[in-house]
């Protein structure tokens, strides 16, 4: 039976976006094993999909935290563990040396990945991914498929939870009309400035008479920044922020009429759910990480900046020449200029043209 490892060491939403890549390679090698190896606290995206047979998890954190003789020894360990599976493909989606040092390690008789300077790393790929430029991840990700001739089906991002996740959010759940806003992202940088997301919310609740939900991941500094949003709001939504888990989350946001958010897993969990997205970017780049719309096959995001959209999904970004810098704040400041006090006008009138029937 052939055996195939797909590689994502990266974050929440960059793991989310190889189901694509996951359900494709299903479908050419129907009776396949399909394992993906992933960063610990990543792995809710793949769960549950049924395209997977296992998922190894690398405990990154863990192991950088080691002495540097034993961080050497259990990155050893985890290789032997990925060779004794004996794949016969082996797709390393990043430039991570992780990946390219697994896909030496592991003799499959196919390895797919990019081009490294490095001399360990030279000659070890039989297919050579080709450059980024700019594309949409999902584009990016399938090109293993690609160099491999083989057919793209579908582009279709999917997301799964259980009836046990669906019970517990419909415990909470008092409301079915609601808009879902994930006001914040573990890097604070890409998120927009309090008071203009205060008045977002109060847009939602007082003019288009939509009751707020709002979700945070359970981690201090999102708690805080929602409960300082909180403090700005002349109104009071329900804030389920910290006691959801990604899944659960994924199903609350199902249920929404629509989502409003910044550049997140979060966002592209909505676009999953085919529920329209209204998102903020700021530094980083829509036309590698904007909502991705589960009904068409061609990118939406052509511009290199500003407003744009795809299908149902809509980005705001300012038209700034600086854009995308993906940077983490001005001047190594945390805060991005290109994404505080945006125009409420224009804000408002994109929501009542495009998200209200």
């Amino acid at each position: 039976m052939m055996k195939i490892l797909v590689i994502k060491f990266k974050n929440i939403g960059d793991v989310l976006l190889i189901t694509p890549l996951l359900s494709n390679l299903k479908k050419a090698y129907p009776n396949a094993k399909i394992d993906v190896a992933l960063n610990k606290g990543t792995e809710e995206m793949i769960t549950l999909n049924p395209n997977v047979n296992d998922i190894i998890i690398y405990d990154r954190e863990k192991i950088k935290s080691l002495h540097y003789i034993k961080r050497i020894i259990e990155e050893i360990k985890f290789g032997l563990k990925i060779r004794d599976r004996k794949y016969n493909m082996v797709i390393n989606t990043t430039k991570g040396e992780r990946g390219n040092f697994l896909a030496l390690i592991s003799k499959a008789k196919t390895k797919i990945g990019y081009r490294s300077n490095k001399f360990l790393y030279k000659k070890i790929f039989t297919h050579i991914l080709p450059l980024h430029k700019q594309r949409h991840i999902i584009d990016i990700d399938l090109d293993s498929l690609r160099v491999l001739k083989l057919p793209i089906i579908n582009k279709k991002v999917e997301i799964f939870w259980t009836k046990k996740d669906e019970c517990v959010v419909n415990n909470i759940l008092t409301c079915s009309d609601f808009i879902h806003i994930h006001p914040v992202s573990r890097w604070l940088f890409k998120c927009l400035d309090d008071a203009t997301m205060a008045k977002i919310i109060d847009y939602c609740e007082i003019k288009l008479n939509k009751k707020v939900i709002l979700t945070s991941a359970p981690v201090k500094q999102e708690l805080d920044r929602i409960n300082s949003i909180l403090k700005l709001c002349k109104t009071k939504p329900i804030n389920l922020s910290g006691k959801l888990t990604l899944k659960q989350t994924a199903y609350l946001n199902s249920k929404a009429k629509f989502f409003i958010g910044v550049d997140t897993a979060i966002m592209h969990i909505s676009a999953a759910n085919n529920i329209p997205v209204l998102a903020f970017f700021g530094p980083s780049a829509a036309f590698h990480w904007g909502p991705w719309d589960n009904t068409l096959y061609e990118s939406g995001y052509n511009k290199t900046r500003g407003i744009q959209s795809m299908g149902k999904h809509i980005v705001i970004q300012r038209n700034w020449d600086c854009i995308p810098c993906k940077e983490d704040g001005c001047n190594g400041s945390k805060v991005s200029d290109c994404i505080v006090n945006l125009n409420m006008a224009k804000i408002t009138a994109i929501i009542r043209k495009n998200f209200i029937c």
